[in-house]
């Protein structure tokens, strides 16, 4: 979506990536065959096939290998490293033959970290020692360890550079950390998760880098396909409606009760929740609350996703001890999701940490009032109601604390009772801007300054 947007701003972006599985099974007869090349990768001798496709206006060059990318994207462990390495190494014996010579990279996460270093070092004198290079971490809990001999064995890596100084970490090579030393800028993916890094609670490790690099260091918030996630043309839930005629959320309110198992009442306030089950996501915060918050008597909760097997085993129970009130769906389904953005009439995310979040976008968007902890994109994202003004678009508590969530909740119950506040709320979550062309606009002005 990023690239849709900057391409509307004027600017030829394109992609490169792997030539994944999944892409090949539904892309392959739509793409083109540039050229190929072996790639040195330590002792290994690897063929790369580099492909073309353009999609919804966009070119996307994919780097084609069966070895590496032939099966599952995410293989783990050293298989993992060796997959990237190998994409980091191809990516730049592939620029200078393109059809295309970019003037800044944007790298994504530790799979590319190790680009700038690379093109820095083992590529002087090329094009590749010219471009700038901007860093964006995702998760900064993600940061591609491996032991300095496996490394160097496929990268050849100068071993000057495992040092602390440059991509030495708890006595490993920290991909991840290499990328903070060697891009021109690095960025996170809001405001707020770009200064929580930089504390030793946040920052994985790698804050003393960055706080060494505030002044290249800057939070850009993500932003959502709007056409995709639109309740006035999804094809995913059972009625359409818009922020000034509600009437189709209601009745996708009833028929997602309907269908997940719960008591269909229109003025039960249906809670959700669609979310990987995992620490990070505040789930033991939910598991200590729940049953006090089911305790309200009218209250409803549907859950859609998977994670850690104690908290699906608690929420399996949980089913079962509130039957009619409570629905917990394991697993992941792409239309019952929109369908539970859709009915539900809150959206609960109270992460431990959360460098962005898109879930609380997407929930605005259907009119679903989110409940959040203030923490990275939660925060510059979700406005807490308040009661005075009645400005807001949503509820956040600020210490991850269990009975903080609860008092969260409570409010957003309170609200529920009084329906103009509650129809303020949704009118003013629905308003919130979540486009990628205002994240466009602040990337723009970050490539400017690079140039």
């Amino acid at each position: 979506t990023l690239p849709k947007a900057l391409g509307e701003l004027g600017f030829d972006a394109r992609v490169i990536t792997p030539y994944h599985r999944c892409i090949k099974d539904k892309y392959a007869d739509s793409v083109e065959h540039l050229f190929d090349f072996n790639v040195k990768l330590g002792w290994r001798n690897q063929y790369c096939g580099i492909e073309r496709l353009v999609l919804d206006g966009v070119c996307i060059y994919l780097v084609d290998n069966e070895f590496y990318y032939g099966d599952k994207i995410y293989k783990g462990g050293g298989e993992e490293g060796e997959q990237y390495a190998f994409f980091c190494r191809a990516v730049l014996d592939a620029l200078p033959n393109l059809d295309f010579t970019p003037e800044i990279m944007h790298c994504n996460d530790w799979h590319t970290a190790m680009l700038p270093l690379l093109a820095k070092t083992q590529y002087r004198g090329g094009m590749q020692e010219n471009l700038k290079w901007l860093l964006t971490i995702h998760n900064i809990a993600y940061q591609g360890k491996f032991g300095f001999d496996y490394v160097q064995d496929l990268l050849s890596v100068d071993e000057k550079y495992y040092s602390p100084e440059f991509m030495e970490l708890d006595g490993c090579a920290n991909f991840l950390k290499a990328g903070c030393v060697f891009a021109d800028r690095i960025n996170t993916v809001s405001p707020t998760y770009s200064e929580e890094i930089k504390t030793a609670y946040f920052g994985e490790g790698l804050e003393g880098i960055l706080r060494a690099r505030s002044g290249e260091l800057c939070g850009i918030i993500n932003g959502i396909d709007v056409k995709t996630f639109n309740p006035h043309t999804d094809e995913a839930i059972p009625a359409k409606y818009d922020k000034g005629h509600l009437g189709g959320k209601a009745k996708c309110k009833a028929e997602l009760q309907e269908k997940m198992g719960l008591e269909v009442k229109a003025d039960a306030p249906l809670f959700a929740m669609v979310t990987r089950m995992t620490e990070q996501k505040g789930f033991d915060l939910v598991q200590r609350m729940l049953d006090e918050l089911m305790s309200y008597n009218d209250m409803q909760f549907m859950l859609l996703g998977s994670g850690d097997e104690k908290y699906e085993s608690f929420m399996r129970e949980a089913e079962s001890r509130y039957p009619g009130r409570l629905c917990a769906y394991i697993g992941y389904n792409e239309s019952l999701a929109h369908s539970v953005y859709a009915g539900s009439d809150f959206y609960l995310m109270p992460s431990r940490f959360e460098p962005c979040g898109l879930s609380q976008m997407i929930a605005m968007r259907y009119g679903s009032v989110p409940i959040v902890r203030e923490t990275g994109g939660l925060k510059d994202s979700v406005m807490p109601y308040n009661q005075f003004t009645g400005e807001g678009t949503g509820f956040s508590f600020a210490d991850f604390n269990a009975h903080e969530m609860k008092d969260a909740v409570m409010s957003a119950l309170d609200c529920y009772r009084k329906p103009e506040v509650m129809a303020g709320l949704i009118r003013s979550a629905m308003e919130a801007d979540f486009s990628f062309r205002k994240s466009a606009e602040e990337y723009a002005r970050l490539y400017i300054c690079l140039l």
